[in-house]
């Protein structure tokens, strides 16, 4: 960190001696309003963030049966093989003070309402806290949320053209793959033909002040244009001197058990082949956990060893757009590692004096919001076509991200009959990547003890229709349906004599009206 701050300093004295002029505010405001209705069937929330979730559910799964036909609840209202229905809503401003072509500030807002009518706690909230619950009966809650508090500006008097961003910014990579996170930090970006390059810093945790106990993540990004396509590829380090990363003070401070130094390296590809539209990335994740409590442990540590690649391809054709989306995620091997991948735990696959060396799924930094590429409604639980937020969050969560684990191949087509109608038919099949054990599912071969997890292939295939209406220029009103024929790798263990409980075929159906501006 502090090269960096020592980089950024250096270059704003280079300017210092530049001529400062008058110019005009142009004040600017954008953002967008939905109304979201949803009626699901074996549709997880959204889990929360936690390093749970890395090759199982965990302690965030959602889909729980405690017997079949058993009715499992949870915090946000889920149940297993029951319908709910609700609505949510949200809101999103904006607001943009520019002055000039080189200086910006920006100020962000966000409004949600999680569940319309719900109470003032939320879900797993305290008493006061009314993040998330703005629909609350009577209203006036307290629920405006700062996603971005930053100043952009351009260096003036520089060789060639450097922008600083500082303040509250996102932290964004491939965000349809790997990462978006809001995160308080420092970007530079530097235009040196015919490269683009990138550089970040964020402060992801200040724990004390005086003790080296907080995270920081470093980041640097170049790309270049070669004819239509734009190749580029990136580096991320997470050093995380408190681990796991947690954001209640109560649990930070000198409870800190493990830290954590792991690094991203990514290579990527946009742009056109003849009439087709390319988009491929290559991502590997390497690092370690380490236990930091100094205890004679056996493997004080867990490697981190894992990778993804994401294919996509558009074919425009008149009115047509035909498609494919293909990708594949690492899963881990449940006889190296729990489901938190963290040192000096026994993972269930393997005997009672082996403990967790090594976690091979593919992982994402923590809090990151992973959209891949609205791959589909009810598994990955992304959305679809456009819209934003679906029926749920699916199935997968926490530092393995929306798709560690799995592998899946889509065809999609849509078709924009009127200036005002457009449909999509997509179809996916999704295969599982883990080893020993299963990404979802927990079922179990006899004699049904914690190491026998069964080992399966396919978590389903799934079918969504997705309806596009404008209404206006600036109003679309979206009617959107899904279902997933749960394959063997989504069966549940119970207990000895239910050992594989196979949920009722998930299905979503939604509707989602929404004004941008």
């Amino acid at each position: 960190m502090k090269k960096f701050v020592i980089i950024l300093a250096g270059l704003l004295i280079m300017a210092f001696g530049a001529t400062v002029y008058a110019q005009t505010l142009e004040f600017k405001a954008s953002g967008y309003i939905d109304v979201l209705s949803m009626l699901t069937r074996n549709v997880p929330e959204h889990p929360y963030e936690t390093t749970a979730n890395v090759y199982g559910p965990g302690i965030v799964g959602r889909l729980r049966p405690q017997a079949p036909g058993a009715i499992t609840t949870d915090a946000a209202g889920g149940a297993f093989d029951r319908k709910r229905a609700y609505m949510a809503s949200r809101g999103r401003l904006k607001f943009d003070a520019i002055m000039g072509k080189d200086l910006m500030g920006t100020i962000w807002f966000e409004i949600d309402s999680t569940r319309w009518g719900e109470v003032t706690s939320g879900y797993g909230g305290s008493a006061n806290d009314q993040r998330n619950n703005a629909g609350q009966f009577g209203g006036d809650a307290g629920a405006v949320e700062v996603k971005n508090l930053n100043i952009t500006f351009k260096v003036p008097a520089m060789p060639v053209p450097v922008t600083i961003q500082a303040g509250i910014l996102p932290l964004a990579y491939r965000p349809h793959i790997f990462c978006y996170s809001d995160n308080t930090g420092i970007e530079v970006r530097v235009k040196l033909d015919p490269a683009n390059i990138r550089l970040n810093w964020s402060k992801a945790v200040e724990n004390q002040d005086y003790s080296a106990d907080d995270v920081d993540i470093y980041a640097a990004d170049m790309n270049v244009k070669a004819g239509p396509m734009t190749i580029g590829g990136f580096a991320l380090n997470m050093n995380a001197n408190t681990w796991p990363i947690i954001r209640a003070a109560a649990q930070v401070g000198p409870n800190v058990n493990y830290n954590a130094n792991l690094w991203w390296l990514g290579l990527y590809a946009d742009g056109k082949m003849g009439p087709v539209n390319l988009n491929f990335d290559f991502i590997y994740n390497r690092g370690k956990v380490e236990d930091a409590r100094n205890q004679a442990v056996l493997a004080p540590d867990v490697k981190y060893r894992g990778w993804a690649t994401m294919l996509q391809a558009d074919y425009p054709w008149e009115k047509f757009n035909f498609g494919l989306i293909a990708h594949y995620a690492s899963g881990a091997d449940t006889r190296k590692t729990d489901p938190t991948a963290t040192p000096g735990v026994n993972p269930p696959g393997a005997a009672a004096t082996v403990f967790s060396t090594k976690n091979s799924a593919y992982t994402v930094i923590p809090f990151t919001e992973v959209g891949v590429n609205d791959m589909s409604m009810v598994f990955f639980g992304t959305g679809a076509v456009g819209v934003t937020r679906g029926a749920g969050a699916g199935y997968l969560g926490g530092i393995r991200g929306q798709i560690g684990g799995t592998w899946a191949a889509k065809l999609y087509g849509a078709y924009k009959a009127t200036p005002w109608y457009k449909i999509t038919l997509q179809g996916l099949y999704i295969g599982d990547t883990t080893k020993h054990g299963n990404t979802v599912g927990t079922a179990r071969k006899a004699p049904y003890g914690a190491g026998d997890l069964r080992n399966d292939k396919t978590i389903g295939w799934e079918f969504d229709l997705i309806n596009e209406i404008a209404i206006y220029k600036n109003l679309k009103f979206f009617v959107a349906g899904g279902l997933l024929f749960a394959g063997d790798a989504m069966d549940y263990f119970v207990n000895n004599a239910n050992p594989d409980v196979s949920p009722k075929n998930p299905w979503a159906i939604y509707t989602a009206l929404k004004y941008s501006f």
